[in-house]
């Protein structure tokens, strides 16, 4: 049985109302409950575990310890490509938006990485908009050796592909792969997806099967808080987890939480998510998922990053651009959204040290696990 049909038969209203109707009882129950339960889980998001933030953030601080030890996780995003054939509301690559539209050449992505590499980061986020025709496989297989030839570890986070088209890239050197459904409620998502490829809820949906099927060693979910409840999409993005985990046992998995943050064009969201609430998921998905690897993105302040760190975050973002070619150029203005923490990656690295986290720069080769 596929995630979709799973979803289709979930009684959304029925979860609803479980979670708005969540007692005091239920959360303590939760709070020191084993691991993986999805009622827990359930309980952990609802607006009664709001009282209850100061024993959740100590046991996930906990757990995150025990697991992760002090060491948080570096990563860079490098953006391709600008180019979009969807029509997003919520996002500056939108193809409506009259913005000027770049791939990056093979000289300028040489160039980009090569003001990267001095840095120290060696794990890389390969991303782009959604372009099949002019940034899709054939772009892809042309970049990623490249890049994997600079950098131990390249993820991407780029429009869903078949999975031939992933087994290819991981035949090239891909270790990750990030997709995220924005929401996992279909009246939402048609809603704010007016046009291109990205209108397939369903093919979407089905991604992390065929990536998980194509032997990548990590896939990322995610939803874009504020599009729709987000306590309601979280929780459903609970359920994916933990059926890619059952099903797919041999991956792994990271989650990001991204709120929604201006952009041109963009809109404002339809649920206000608040530091509190920020934090509440946090916790919430450490204490479901000890496991779980949770990522934190330049989209939030630097105080607001710095205090969260010892809740969960396991990988975070530095030094940040959001544009291609914005490495070598930053003032391109070519951006896909607004950023809040714009310190560079040394300054989040003496930070993290300054509170007693290392900052790990490089955390896995292929030659460590005795591959050629």
């Amino acid at each position: 049985m596929s995630f979709l049909q799973t979803l289709s038969g979930l009684s959304r209203e029925e979860l609803r109302m479980a979670l708005y109707s969540t007692t005091a009882a239920e959360v303590e129950a939760a709070i020191e409950g084993e691991q993986g339960n999805l009622r827990h889980l359930l309980a952990l998001l609802s607006p009664a575990a709001e009282a209850y933030l100061e024993p959740m953030a100590q046991r996930a601080a906990a757990l995150t310890r025990r697991r992760f030890g002090h060491n948080i996780g570096l990563y860079l995003p490098l953006y391709l490509s600008n180019l979009c054939a969807n029509e997003c509301d919520y996002c500056g690559f939108t193809m409506s938006n009259k913005l000027k539209r770049k791939v990056l050449s093979l000289d300028e992505l040489a160039a980009e990485m090569a003001v990267i590499k001095p840095q120290g980061f060696d794990s890389i986020l390969l991303v782009s908009g959604e372009h099949e025709t002019k940034v899709g496989i054939d772009y892809f297989s042309e970049v990623l050796p490249l890049v994997k030839a600079e950098f131990s570890h390249v993820a991407i986070e780029v429009q869903p592909l078949s999975g031939e088209h992933y087994r290819i890239l991981v035949d090239k050197g891909l270790d990750a792969v990030m997709l995220y459904q924005e929401t996992y409620d279909p009246a939402t998502y048609r809603k704010h997806h007016l046009r291109g490829n990205k209108q397939d809820y369903g093919y979407r949906l089905a991604s992390p099967e065929r990536i998980a099927e194509a032997g990548v060693d990590k896939i990322g979910l995610g939803v874009l808080l504020g599009l729709d409840d987000w306590r309601m999409d979280a929780l459903l993005m609970g359920y994916h987890l933990d059926y890619l985990e059952r099903r797919f046992w041999r991956s792994r998995y990271s989650i990001s939480l991204p709120r929604l943050r201006p952009c041109v064009g963009g809109i404002a969201p339809k649920v206000q998510l608040t530091d509190r609430g920020l934090v509440q998921l946090i916790c919430a998905f450490r204490l479901f998922n000890e496991q779980l690897e949770i990522s934190l993105s330049t989209r939030e302040s630097p105080s607001l990053r710095d205090n969260l760190l010892g809740l969960g975050i396991t990988q975070m973002s530095a030094g940040s651009r959001t544009e291609p070619g914005g490495y070598v150029n930053p003032a391109a203005q070519l951006d896909q959204f607004e950023i809040s923490d714009e310190r560079s990656a040394s300054e989040v690295a003496s930070v993290l040290r300054g509170r007693g986290f290392t900052p790990v720069w490089k955390d896995w080769e292929a030659g460590w696990i005795g591959a050629s």
